[in-house]
């Protein structure tokens, strides 16, 4: 290693309202190394990216690039600097060319018009460093994923970028377009460029890391530069469940959801599991997994094209959110801000506005019964709201979290499907969502729990359903339900 780092991070804290990301991390990245970075999600590797990225700015800390401080203010300051990230999500023009994009920072011109030729041999020269072929006169809308990729990548290079991060590159690459995509990085590594890579497959770092550090709640729990991966998984996980999440004790009732078969095209494919009474279900997997899709097809958010689906014995169609709700499935989504809640609205009509025909008549709600719910669910749930027509917008991210639970309890569901439910809430709102969710199995309430949270999931589950790339690896009874052993089936598959 060299005595002076490429990028050195120290001390970095970072704070949001009720959340600590960060907590006095160090980070070093040597030129011509590939520098993994891992963690469960939740651990602060997106927030050390983005700080990394200039597009966060740490709280404390110092920051240097070959020795000397900067302050990275913006992605435009870091971008000067020689430091570039790439995200899933790519920054390219569609309707430019390939020659265009990758020359986009720095177009040449001459006499106030683009200078086409310079722009391509600037490519050109930029693509020649990657040892690939990408057609230059092309637009970037008609390249598939990996070639878009590739363009970013020399985006990157065309404005002599030092330091490449590179954020969850594979996710939508097939197997083949991976190992070429990791024959690009380690060309890169070995022209002297330091990469900053994120994964949760675990294999891909692994295979491609010359050090690997791991996050754990936002603090640095150490580095390995060792490829065992039984080692980074014990440090990735490292604490005890017992604690942290309290198991109700139920006893698991007959079936009340059953799914057979489902797939919805290009989401997931040949889902099948079954929830009982009294259960909590959980479901495991990582980003695009189709954990979430598979939630939103039980609500009727997206379309389910094959498969079938039985609540208590009986098949149903569920086609909307309407059909669900009718056949009693409830479902608290991932963004609670969005699709959860109307901000806007009052506590008192955020609850009850799924069961204004029960306490309608004649088209006229009944205010004094519609106040009468309200005020019993606040009090139950302990939802802390200055009154009942203050606006959802103003209450805590906890209080709007029981909020949206409140809503559903209104329906009385046979299946209510949670979607990261205590994602963003404190830990003491994070209690009681759990004791709520241990009422309502205990009631008879089948749950299915989907989080990314594993240690949460694996505290409260009965049972956990194993997703990767849309289809079902396996189901885990509660002994059988380890970390070590979800995160293996999750970034490694069945084979692990």
């Amino acid at each position: 290693m060299n005595a002076t780092p490429l990028l050195s991070l120290r001390g970095i804290s970072k704070t949001y309202p009720g959340v600590v990301a960060l907590s006095g991390i160090d980070f070093d990245l040597q030129a011509g190394e590939v520098h993994g970075l891992v963690g469960e999600n939740g651990a602060g590797k997106t927030t050390l990216l983005k700080i990394i990225g200039g597009a966060e700015r740490a709280d404390t800390g110092v920051i240097e690039l070959q020795g000397r401080r900067v302050a990275l203010a913006s992605p435009r300051e870091a971008q000067a600097l020689g430091i570039r990230s790439i995200h899933q999500e790519f920054n390219l023009f569609p309707a430019l060319t390939v020659a265009e994009n990758i020359c986009l920072d720095h177009l040449p011109t001459r006499v106030g018009l683009l200078d086409g030729r310079s722009v391509r041999a600037q490519a050109r020269e930029a693509i020649g460093k990657l040892g690939v072929q990408l057609p230059l006169d092309t637009p970037v809308r008609q390249l598939n994923v990996a070639d878009q990729q590739l363009v970013e990548i020399a985006r990157a290079l065309s404005a002599e970028a030092r330091v490449l991060i590179m954020d969850e590159p594979t996710s939508a690459l097939t197997e083949r377009e991976i190992e070429a995509l990791f024959a690009v990085v380690r060309s890169l590594r070995d022209h002297g460029v330091g990469v900053v890579f994120v994964s949760h497959r675990m294999e891909e770092v692994l295979e491609l890391s010359d050090r690997v550090t791991v996050l754990r709640d936002g603090r640095l729990v150490g580095e390995t530069s060792t490829h065992d991966r039984g080692e980074v998984i014990r440090m990735m996980v490292g604490r005890q469940l017992d604690d942290l999440y309290p198991k109700a004790n139920v006893q698991i009732g007959p079936e009340t959801l059953s799914v057979h078969g489902l797939t919805s095209a290009g989401r997931f494919t040949d889902v099948t599991f079954c929830l009982h009474r009294g259960e909590i279900l959980g479901i495991a997997g990582v980003i695009g997994s189709g954990r979430t899709s598979i939630g939103k097809a039980l609500f009727g958010m997206v379309p389910i094209n094959r498969g079938t689906v039985a609540v208590d014995q009986r098949p149903v169609h569920i086609r909307s959110p309407r059909d669900a709700l009718r056949v009693g499935i409830g479902y608290l989504p991932e963004d609670r801000k969005t699709l959860g809640l109307v901000l806007s609205l009052s506590v008192r009509h955020n609850e009850t506005h799924v069961i204004l025909p029960r306490i309608s008549r004649f088209g006229w709600v009944d205010r004094g019964r519609e106040r009468d719910i309200v005020t019993r669910r606040v009090q139950e749930l302990r939802i802390r709201t200055p009154s009942l027509d203050a606006q959802a917008l103003h209450l805590s991210g906890g209080n709007q979290q029981k909020l949206v639970l409140a809503k559903w309890l209104e329906i009385r569901p046979a299946a209510l499907i949670l979607d990261e439910p205590t994602r963003g809430v404190d830990v003491g709102a994070k209690a009681e969502i759990y004791q709520i969710m241990g009422d309502l199995v205990r009631g008879g309430v089948g749950i299915i729990l989907i989080s990314s949270d594993l240690p949460e999931l694996l505290g409260l589950a009965d049972r956990v359903v194993v997703l990767r790339d849309g289809r079902v690896v396996t189901t885990l009874d509660r002994p059988d339900a380890t970390q070590e052993r979800v995160l293996h089936m999750v970034t490694m598959g069945a084979a692990a």
